[in-house]
């Protein structure tokens, strides 16, 4: 693969003389690259394969016990006006913050390999959509970026010799929870994050480039990147509406996202299509509308509580393709349990600490 992207290269230069690796693989989004890694992961226990009758193309990942959720106490926004971090952020200096995480990762991918992971956030070409380049220690990192996001070389080739895209450094470190960090610089469109594992810190192009950071790329450039979901509704004489929505935490955004119609109004011909169940990156057109695209490609999500009862759709994109993590394995099949999934429980289960 040849990245002739000067930026790009002087990234993963500056990453690598500071993290040490001891080889860089660049990511091209192939299968067969993306199973090479499957393979690899499974082989060094990082990952598990599941029963592939019943659960094709999916696999089972656990993270250390005290890596388990995101760390917003240790979530920083880092600008040069403390203000400009807003009221409800926590703010560090950009100079400190950038020493700090220096001393933190130098040379903590000794003995481990470095990823490039060329990534979109919307599709590739898009107006719409953003370029972010994620160096990573984890295959775990990759697999879930090449499902949640549009990971290829077709990234490299839109940015062209002298695009902009978003920097994100991740290492896992010691995964030291006292020294675990992610970093935000929206003035220098760069992300850090060190010693974590766990998905909603260390998959830079959620909650960290498609909220945090694009919130800002959002305020310079004139749109907005809010906490919603989208979903579009077709009524029975064909007219299609949509719908965006913000909920706190744990209100329903996913559920109310792949909703099904009851019964009565699927006989009617209405018709309700999933476009995003997290973000929305929200303009408004030429024509004085408001135009909403979801930035991501896939879905990531907190599966307890999640059935066939409370949201059968969200339970059927489980079902092939998925990277599960901190749930159950049952080994009578070698499938997956959570809580609220069955009632009653699988009679013997693995925990998510093994």
């Amino acid at each position: 693969m040849q990245v002739k992207n000067k930026k790009v290269l002087d990234f993963v230069e500056k990453s690598a003389a500071l993290a040490q690796p001891d080889k860089i693989v660049w990511i091209d989004g192939s299968e067969a690259q993306l199973e090479k890694l499957r393979e690899e992961g499974v082989k060094t226990g990082e990952m598990i394969k599941l029963n592939q009758e019943k659960l094709p193309g999916c696999y089972y990942h656990r993270t250390a016990v005290n890596d388990v959720a995101r760390v917003e106490d240790r979530t920083f926004i880092c600008c040069k006006n403390k203000e400009d971090a807003g009221p409800i952020n926590y703010w560090m200096d950009p100079k400190e913050a950038y020493a700090m995480c220096g001393e933190i990762a130098r040379g903590k991918m000794k003995g481990r390999t470095m990823y490039v992971i060329p990534y979109s956030m919307g599709v590739v070409g898009s107006p719409f959509s953003k370029i972010g380049i994620e160096v990573t220690d984890s295959i775990y990192v990759v697999l879930n970026m090449a499902i949640m996001t549009r990971v290829g070389t077709e990234c490299y080739d839109y940015l062209g010799e002298d695009g902009d895209f978003i920097k994100g450094f991740h290492c896992k470190c010691d995964v030291d929870p006292e020294k675990r960090y992610i970093m935000h610089f929206p003035e220098d469109d760069t992300i850090i994050s060190v010693n974590s594992a766990y998905g909603g810190n260390v998959l830079l192009g959620k909650k960290c480039f498609a909220l945090r950071i694009a919130s800002c790329l959002g305020r310079r450039e004139g749109w907005m990147a809010e906490h919603m979901l989208i979903l579009g509704v077709t009524y029975p004489n064909g007219e299609k509406h949509y719908l965006a929505a913000a909920f706190p935490s744990a209100c329903g955004k996913t559920n109310l996202a792949m909703l099904i119609p009851p019964k009565h109004y699927l006989e009617k011909g209405y018709k309700v299509e999933c476009v995003g169940d997290d973000i929305a990156w929200i303009r408004v057109g030429k024509d004085g509308r408001l135009w909403a695209v979801n930035p991501e490609n896939g879905f990531f999500g907190v599966a307890p509580g999640t059935n066939e009862k409370s949201n059968p759709n969200a339970l059927a994109a489980t079902r092939k393709g998925t990277i599960f993590t901190n749930v159950a394995i049952d080994p009578s099949d070698n499938t997956v349990w959570w809580e609220g999934l069955t009632k009653p429980a699988p009679g013997h289960l693995i925990d998510w600490t093994g």
